[in-house]
């Protein structure tokens, strides 16, 4: 069976690594990631996880992995940010707070499809104005939910976390392992 990945995320082929396996194919889902109004964070990422499985071409032996990380300050979506401003409101809102990240994971084979979501709860510290200005600075904020990522510069600004860590990257280890043995596909420990 043949795994394809509907992300284009560095960081989500990294983590399937840690659990041996490499995509035999990228294929990055191209959808609209627009909230519709009033949506809520959870049923919002998974809304986009499960669309991103449908929309992704495939054949009928391969196995799509899509997921969608979304971080949620109470109701509110922070997606990725456009501009550095908005990456500024973001982390000055979720500074010396508890938020949520939401990793909604769905993999599809031919009709079938598998979903779940992981939530993690997550504690950002008070920030300065050079903390913030020199993460503003470093562009590491790009294309990510948020605009941090706990697995770069930001893991000095995160003193607490409840939950899946790889979640909070982009993509939960255990839960997307567990997805893709009840889709039949066999992963390297599961050889030996």
């Amino acid at each position: 069976m043949k795994l394809v990945l509907g992300s284009a995320s560095p960081r989500r082929k990294e983590l399937l690594a840690q659990l041996g396996i490499t995509p035999d194919a990228i294929r990055p889902a191209d959808i609209d990631e627009t909230p519709r109004k009033g949506e809520l964070p959870r049923p919002y990422c998974a809304r986009m996880a499960r669309e991103k499985a449908l929309t992704v071409q495939a054949a009928p032996d391969e196995l799509v992995l899509c997921a969608d990380t979304t971080v949620a300050l109470g109701r509110r979506i922070m997606g990725k940010p456009e501009d550095a401003g908005q990456a500024a409101a973001f982390l000055v809102a979720l500074a010396g707070r508890r938020h949520r990240v939401i990793t909604a994971v769905a993999v599809r084979i031919g009709p079938r499809l598998w979903e779940r979501e992981v939530v993690s709860s997550v504690r950002m510290k008070r920030l300065s104005d050079t903390e913030l200005n020199g993460y503003l600075a470093s562009n590491e904020w790009r294309g990510k939910a948020g605009g941090y990522g706990i697995q770069g510069l930001a893991a000095a600004f995160i003193p607490w976390i409840e939950g899946s860590f790889t979640g909070v990257v982009g993509l939960p280890l255990a839960e997307t392992a567990s997805l893709l043995r009840s889709a039949g596909f066999s992963l390297p420990g599961d050889r030996a």
